[in-house]
């Protein structure tokens, strides 16, 4: 076991080289991860985007079932909706 261990200087002309293959590599790698990065927030933005569009339709039928339920209360005098409403005849008192 005559192993012989040499360590091997380093030179600066082959740091700088590979400090700078390292800097070419990041900033090649650099728009592939902002580009999922970007995709990922885009499809976080449609679902986010979706959800508040659900919601105003939602809104916006609960809307239009409340006013139909009051016309035709006023109409009729009865309720079409689940509550039952009290009875009037449609003129103020």
């Amino acid at each position: 076991m005559n192993a012989i261990i040499k360590s091997d200087v380093i030179s600066r002309r082959k740091a700088l080289s590979f400090m700078g293959l390292a800097a070419a590599f990041g900033l090649a790698a650099a728009p592939t991860v902002l580009a999922v990065s970007e995709a990922e927030a885009q499809t976080v933005g449609m679902e986010r985007r979706q959800e508040r569009r659900e919601g105003r339709h939602q809104r916006r039928d609960d809307r239009r079932t409340g006013r139909t339920e009051r016309r035709e209360q006023r109409r009729t005098g009865t309720a079409t909706g689940a509550a039952p409403a009290a009875s009037t005849t449609g003129s103020a008192k």
